[in-house]
């Protein structure tokens, strides 16, 4: 109805000025001429009206196409929307591949003379060897939790390194993690071992951590609303996992405090701090040295301080940084030891290390790095004379270079020499590494 109601005004329009309807001399035309104008007056609305129909065909037929267009649109959207949100919930799946060619003479030089040896310390076989590698899958559950699970694979088979839950908005600074996980304990602790500096850990790390701490537990964590970088946490572990030993207390044989701080300075420099403290219930422990008998049954207090300092021209990363790295380590045992020649002798000791590093990105894909670490067995009595807590009056130490050359963030091959003196005589490790990474892959914490 519109529609012809819009063609009669047009057509009206038309007609009004149109000749036939102007106004004529004041002398009567002849019928003759009246019958011409009128038959041409019909051509002319014919041709109009053609004109105006093909105009409200070519406009109607534009509104038509503009209402699919965004009837489709409309579709798009939601589609989309629907994808994204089905993904937003289905597993990101990421594989870190870690392979090495190790050489050194006599592989069982490789302890620390007054310290337990925690599982996996050293460096492992010589030659070819997998080394730790792992496959991640993470994904937010629902709007609450957010899930992770890393198993990692290589020379000792197969196990689970991390699976946990984690809340993503309880408001206040708050936070909740829940399973098995990485202590935050340290700078290095609840970093995976592929996203190092170097191809091993500290000397600290390795007898007082055995290169890093995780068990099953809980952990609660607040982050401090200041302009400052600062969060603050505690943790409860079972306990089974070195330097503890046998879930005391129920199964919470473990539980740990710290807290983080750090900002940046101007646009180059940035930098952290923290201080930690764990105190362990250790019941029956031993060293993972072959046929070990030593035992030990106590109180394991460990502090540890460490500070990272970063810089990088206006904070681009790509081209140019410099890294500054250090961790003191301080632990306090006491309880009973025993060994083939000693039942449960009191014990009271406290032992110590440090490690320092430097590693400098001087071009886009190279970078050069060096460390040194010591440690520190402490004085006991002499009836631990020629057991494995006699430190031989020596402090174990370590010299490491680095190189490596990344051809993009997700490959690395690194060439590392480490200098040791272990047991008062020079035990030297060569490590060939690559490190390759596919998959979805969370980007690495500060």
């Amino acid at each position: 109805m519109m529609r012809y109601f819009l063609l009669i005004n047009l057509l009206w329009v038309s007609l009004s000025f149109s000749p036939a309807f102007a106004k004529t001399p004041s002398s009567t035309p002849s019928t003759k001429q009246l019958k011409a104008d009128l038959d041409q007056l019909k051509k002319d609305y014919q041709k109009r009206t053609k004109e105006l129909e093909s105009r409200l065909n070519d406009v109607e037929q534009a509104n038509d196409e503009a209402e699919d267009n965004l009837d489709q649109l409309a579709i798009d959207v939601s589609q989309q929307s629907n994808q994204k949100s089905a993904s937003t919930f289905n597993p990101a799946i990421g594989v870190v591949l870690n392979g090495r060619f190790v050489n050194y003479k006599n592989g069982s030089k490789y302890v620390f003379p007054g310290f337990f040896m925690g599982p996996e310390s050293g460096p492992g076989s010589q030659g070819f060897q997998l080394g730790e590698s792992e496959l991640n899958m993470s994904a937010n559950i629902d709007d609450k939790f957010f899930g992770s699970s890393t198993i990692s694979f290589g020379g000792g088979g197969a196990a689970v390194e991390e699976a946990f839950i984690q809340t993503l908005s309880l408001g206040h600074g708050l936070g909740l993690k829940a399973g098995r996980f990485f202590s935050d304990i340290g700078y290095l602790t609840n970093k995976h071992t592929h996203t190092d500096d170097f191809a091993n850990r500290p000397l600290p790390y390795e007898a007082f951590l055995g290169g890093q701490y995780g068990d099953d537990g809980i952990q609660a964590t607040w982050l401090a609303p200041t302009k400052l970088y600062w969060e603050s946490g505690t943790e409860i572990y079972r306990g089974d996992s070195f330097p503890a030993a046998g879930a005391a207390n129920s199964g919470a044989g473990v539980w740990t405090a710290f807290t983080h701080v750090g900002g940046d300075i101007g646009l180059s420099h940035s930098w952290r701090a923290g201080l930690s403290y764990m105190h362990a219930d250790v019941r029956d422990r031993q060293s993972s040295t072959a046929n070990s008998t030593d035992h030990f049954t106590g109180i394991s207090q460990l502090t540890i301080a460490d500070f990272v300092y970063k810089w990088a021209p206006q904070g681009n990363r790509s081209e140019q940084e410099l890294k500054l790295q250090g961790e003191y380590l301080f632990r306090n045992e006491a309880g009973t030891f025993s060994d083939t020649n000693l039942t449960n002798a009191k014990l009271d000791r406290n032992q110590d290390g440090w490690y320092l590093q430097a590693v400098y990105q001087f071009t886009q894909q190279w970078r050069l790095g060096v460390r040194t670490s010591r440690l520190t067995s402490g004085q006991l009595p002499s009836q631990f004379d020629g057991s494995l807590l006699d430190g031989l009056n020596h402090s174990p130490t370590q010299q490491s270079i680095m190189m490596d050359w990344s051809n993009s963030e997700f490959s690395r091959v690194r060439l590392q020499a480490d200098a040791n003196n272990l047991n008062g005589k020079p035990y030297n490790v060569y490590t060939l590494q690559y490190i390759v990474a596919f998959g979805a892959h969370g980007a690495h914490s500060y």
